[in-house]
Parts: C-alpha cells; sequence; structure tokens
C-alpha cells in the first residue's frame, strides 16, 4: 500500500544526484533491476525500460576488475555491504569508473527481499588523478630542482633533482620553509626584493647561494613564481632551479687567474692599478687619507744568481705571504714588477702608515729562508695629497724607494709633499 512516505522516498530516489539502482535480491534472475533513477539511466545510457528485468552483469567488460566483481558476488550471497570500484561499460560501449556501494533491503520479518545500489561516475575525478600523477612523475623526473609550497611558504613538494641537490630527504623538507637552505651569504636587501616581488604577483629570478644539509654551499640560478586561481588569488608559489656551482666555481678560477699573480698568489698589476683607482675615488668622496708603499726585495739578482731562478721564486713567495700576513685585512698588496710589491692603506694616515711599513721590514728581514738566509726589503712611502693623482702618487713613493736604495737598502723613506 503506497504511504505519503513511500511517495517522498521514491521522489527523493528519483531526483537523487547520484545514481540510484534496486535490484532483486533472487540469485536466479542475476538481481535483476527492478527500479533505476534517471541519474543511473543517464550514467549507463539505457532507458528503464532496457534495464528493467535485466542483470547488471551487462555493464560489464573487458576492464572490470574480476577480483572486485568476486567481493562483490560474495557480499551478494552473504547479503552484506559492499563498496568497490571498477570500470563499467555503457550502452554505447563507451568506458567509465563507478564507485558504488550496495546495501541489502530486507522487510519487518527480516526477510531479505533487494538490494539497493547508490553509484558515482568518478571518471573526471580517475582523469584528473592520472593526470596529476603524471604531472607529478614528469615534476619528479625532471633534471631541474623544483620545490612548491603554500602560500604560507610551507613546501608540500620537492622532486628528486631538489633532494639530490640539498642533501635533504622529502619527508625533511616537507612542512619547512626555503629559509631551511638559508646560507646567510645574502644581504637582507636580497630577501626584501624577492618577498615585494612576489607581493606583488611577480616572478623572481636570481642566483641564490643556499647552504646543503652537510653545511656546503651551492649556487643556484632560482627562479620562483605566483600560481593563481580561477579568480587571480594567489594559492601557491613554484620554484624551478639550476645548479650552477660548477660554472660559478669555473668563473671564480678565471676571474681569479686574471686578477691575481700566478706565483706569489697576490692581486697582479692590472687588478692593481684597478684597485688604486678605486681608492682613490673614495679618498676623494670621503675625505679620508689614502697612503700608499712600494717596496723592494734587496739584491734580487744575487738570490738569483746564486740558487736559481726555483730559489728566487721561494723568495717571491714567501716575501709575498709575510707582506700579506702582515697589513691589515683591509689593505691591497700588489705584485707589482718582478721583485716589486705595492701595498694600497685606505684611511690611513702617514703616521699609521709609517708604523704597518716598518713593521713589514721587520718581519721580513727576521724571517730565515732555507738554504738562502735572511732577506730583506727596501721601502718607500708616499700619503696622497690634495689633488694628487694616482700617477702623482706613485712616483713619489717610488722615489721615496729609490731613496732607501741609494740610503743603504732595508729602511723606510718617506716622501716629502710635492
Amino acid at each position: 500500500m503506497s504511504t505519503p512516505e513511500h511517495k517522498l522516498f521514491y521522489t527523493a530516489i528519483m531526483h537523487s544526484w547520484n545514481a540510484v539502482v534496486i535490484t532483486s535480491a533472487d540469485p536466479a534472475t542475476g538481481y535483476a533491476v527492478q527500479i533505476a533513477n534517471p541519474a543511473f539511466c543517464k550514467q549507463t545510457g539505457y532507458a528503464m525500460e532496457e534495464l528493467q528485468g535485466r542483470s547488471l552483469r551487462m555493464l560489464q567488460g573487458p576492464d572490470t576488475d574480476p577480483a572486485v566483481i568476486e567481493r562483490l558476488r560474495t557480499s551478494l550471497q552473504e547479503a552484506s555491504y559492499f563498496e568497490g570500484t571498477t570500470f563499467n561499460y555503457r550502452k554505447d560501449g563507451s568506458i567509465y569508473l563507478v564507485r558504488w556501494n550496495i546495501s541489502p533491503v530486507r522487510d519487518e520479518s527480516g526477510t531479505l527481499t533487494h538490494f539497493v545500489s547508490v553509484q558515482q561516475d568518478i571518471s573526471a575525478q580517475h582523469q584528473s588523478e592520472l593526470k596529476n600523477m603524471l604531472l607529478g612523475r614528469a615534476l619528479d623526473a625532471s633534471s631541474d630542482p623544483i620545490l612548491l609550497t603554500d602560500i604560507q611558504a610551507k613546501i608540500i613538494f620537492v622532486n628528486h633533482a631538489f633532494t639530490k641537490i640539498t642533501g635533504y630527504s622529502a619527508e625533511e623538507l616537507i612542512g619547512k620553509t626555503p629559509a631551511l637552505l638559508h646560507s646567510g651569504k645574502h644581504e637582507p636587501g636580497f630577501y626584501a626584493a624577492l618577498h615585494k616581488a612576489l607581493d606583488n604577483g611577480h616572478a623572481f629570478r636570481a642566483t641564490f647561494i643556499n647552504r646543503r644539509h652537510d653545511g656546503s654551499l651551492y649556487h643556484a640560478e632560482q627562479s620562483i613564481s605566483p600560481i593563481l586561481d580561477e579568480q587571480g588569488r594567489v594559492t601557491h608559489y613554484v620554484s624551478v632551479s639550476k645548479d650552477i656551482t660548477e660554472r660559478v666555481r669555473r668563473e671564480e678560477l678565471l676571474q681569479d687567474a686574471a686578477s691575481h699573480d700566478k706565483l706569489t698568489r697576490l692581486y697582479n698589476r692590472h687588478h692593481g692599478e684597478k684597485a688604486l683607482e678605486d681608492a682613490m675615488a673614495r679618498s676623494s668622496a670621503e675625505g679620508k687619507p689614502l697612503s700608499l708603499i712600494i717596496c723592494d726585495i734587496d739584491h734580487f739578482k744575487k738570490i738569483n744568481d746564486s740558487f736559481g731562478h726555483p730559489g728566487g721564486d721561494r723568495v717571491l713567495k714567501e716575501t709575498a705571504a709575510i707582506v700579506a700576513h702582515t697589513v691589515r685585512a683591509s689593505d691591497v698588496v700588489v705584485r707589482w714588477g718582478g721583485e716589486e710589491f705595492l701595498i694600497v692603506l685606505e684611511d690611513c694616515a702617514e703616521g699609521p702608515a709609517v708604523e704597518l711599513a716598518e713593521r713589514v721590514r721587520q718581519r721580513v728581514e727576521t724571517f730565515l729562508h732555507a738554504d738562502i738566509g735572511a732577506v730583506t726589503l727596501s721601502l718607500g712611502l708616499a700619503t696622497r695629497l690634495p689633488e694628487e693623482s694616482s700617477d702623482q702618487l706613485i712616483a713619489r713613493a717610488d722615489s721615496a724607494l729609490y731613496q732607501a736604495k741609494a740610503s743603504g737598502r732595508n729602511r723606510l723613506v718617506t716622501a716629502q709633499g710635492a
């Protein structure tokens, strides 16, 4: 007998967004369909008239999972709840992925009378998952390190190349922020520019100096871009980088070779001239004193004649090392000529410059070179005069050096004003 409640349930099933089908509980009929709602008909492509009285085995095909069907058969035989996912086939032969559950229906006496199944076509979701899985595999297969963060800059994905370059496992990185990799080699302004660009929705590209898990540094040519949703709101950030550590190392070696003397490892004359011009410009702009020392190893020709060029080279290297370790860290020491050195002393007046020059002379004099003995230096010092050019300053220091050598060597002579 039809009641308002029965009509309500029937109406609800017919209007349900999910596909609903009710079958008999008789295995002899293959659990034949009794009622199917429009959503089920649309999902399968069959009209209600084509479904009624037929077994849903008609929806199975080559890609239907036999293990799922066997589990379904057992549940039907035991009249127990079932839930599963497999591929089914529509009337036109097209395939779809269905997730469904089946519940036994009993009457007031507890007798099994029907099964009711609620189904969902999850093909689109499955395709999206496959696409995301493929994308994840593609990102992981990339040789370039890739990092994905959420809007709070928390890491949510790293590919294999990223873990390889950083030395961190994915588990150690997920949930952290990229600040974990900060090396301390960048000025605060570097990260301020990064945050400003990202806050404005722009990409940021730069060379990062990062720190690996083991503490070693690496250089990465890195771009960081915001990811926007359909409304144009930033939801994530993606970083793609390239390890350029080896390239930077080669460039540094080339730069070092271009600016340093091969034998003594001091700056060469070309770099020294530029360093002096830069120091002169700062001295003029800031009004700070600048002093210059030119020193020469005494009787160097005799050393070469007596001990050969290997002995002379050893004296040059050892003397250069003594000078470099005696001056201040900010001072520039240059191999100016064969056995001649130039020292640029910024923000250094004549008095402190004289003390430093004497300290250099004494330390060179007291050092004993193996098989050669003591070596001495003659030094000329000049402190920059107002409006004086670098050539004029060098000429005065060189003249003072000439006087030191003419006066008996192993001494310092300070140039007089012009």
